[in-house]
């Protein structure tokens, strides 16, 4: 039965070959996405993410990013996409089915009901959310992560890192700061990664460790208690390279946090440990990695769109990087720039490009 679905791997129906299936769930500027993965009628696997959501964006605009990136995150290959809605999804040669009855009617309310159950879990405290505590009770939380991490000092200030790509490009980097167990936002920080080509997590984490906290040396500011990287090994052996670049190896306390398992590793140790599931300092720092990958996929998604309606734009024969950033700056959007009038759009590109943009859209 569908319903009973718990396994990581399950056979749902032998007549279903590949497919890929979504669910949608809004609640307030949060849209939760869940992903079922089909494979020879097999569920493969399952993941639901959560977006922040802009105040004009619909459903189909936030579903159908969030198709994109699980799709790459996943290597899907499938040819159909099971919706609870119509959506206009830009590769044509993908079937895009909203089922009303049979198997695939079953999967997607099996989504429905994971992304359902995904938010509940949320508000069961999975993770602990520390405003509005008292100073004691905040206290105590961090008494017990120092103890459970074996910090030579309470982690007043925290901070987590966490990467972010597509395909390669747009490699972008968050970082969350908390103090006192609660969000820090104003000390919240995005990285656009520099020196790093394709996709490459340690480099890419390497560099912007290295550019935070030479910032801070500079500007003598507090160094934090804690640090968490998100990614376990790979990306905080990366880390602790540039802690000693900055001979800040015996002055930080730098953890990894193995993405799936929550697992925490320690520099240079080969075994992993894990906080007691239920232990409030482990649903704290499951808040904080939380908020890093909120944080980072809502900075990496705004990078996206801007290059992809760039691209877009510098698609069309005549127009260039100049004026496609004219463009955006004034319109906001392709959608916008499609829906105005030659007469606004001469106003800022002039009349030639306003009639390449004109024809190129009637085309299309």
């Amino acid at each position: 039965h569908l319903e009973n679905y718990k396994a990581k791997s399950v056979i749902v129906s032998s007549h279903l070959s590949n497919i890929d299936v979504f669910s949608i769930l809004q609640e307030d500027d949060t849209a939760y996405v869940n992903y079922l993965m089909v494979q020879n009628g097999t569920i493969v696997q399952t993941h639901t993410i959560q977006l922040q959501t802009q105040l004009d964006e619909t459903d189909e605009e936030v579903l159908c990013f969030a198709i994109n990136n699980l799709r790459e995150d996943f290597n899907s290959l499938s040819n159909e996409i099971i919706v609870p809605f119509e959506i206009n999804y830009p590769n044509e040669s993908i079937t895009i089915t909203v089922p009303k009855a049979g198997d695939k009617k079953r999967l997607l309310d099996l989504s429905l009901k994971n992304v359902n159950y995904f938010t509940e879990e949320l508000k069961k405290k999975k993770i602990l959310r520390l405003e509005g505590k008292t100073d004691m009770e905040k206290k105590k939380v961090l008494y017990e992560l120092m103890d459970s991490l074996y910090l030579p000092e309470l982690p007043i200030h925290i901070e987590c890192f966490d990467n972010s790509n597509f395909q390669g490009s747009y490699p972008v980097s968050a970082m969350v700061c908390f103090k006192d167990g609660i969000p820090s936002k104003t000390d919240y920080r995005k990285f656009n990664v520099k020196t790093v080509q394709g996709i490459n997590d340690f480099a890419t984490m390497k560099e912007v460790v290295y550019r935070r906290y030479k910032r801070l040396l500079a500007e003598e500011q507090p160094l934090p208690q804690l640090i968490i990287i998100d990614g376990g090994k790979g990306q905080l052996s990366a880390a602790m390279e540039s802690i000693a670049l900055l001979n800040l190896t015996a002055k930080l306390v730098v953890v990894g946090l193995a993405k799936n398992e929550e697992e925490i590793f320690f520099p240079g140790d080969m075994q992993s440990f894990k906080l007691a599931w239920d232990s409030d300092g482990l649903k704290l720092i499951r808040f904080i990695r939380d908020e890093v990958h909120r944080f980072g996929i809502t900075f990496h998604r705004n990078q996206r769109s801007k290059g992809t309606f760039k691209n877009e734009l510098e698609n069309i024969n005549g127009i260039g990087n100049q004026t496609a950033t004219a463009l955006l700056k004034e319109f906001k959007s392709v959608k916008n720039i499609r829906a105005t009038s030659f007469k606004e759009l001469a106003a800022v590109v002039g009349s030639a490009k306003a009639a390449l943009l004109i024809s190129h859209f009637n085309a299309s």
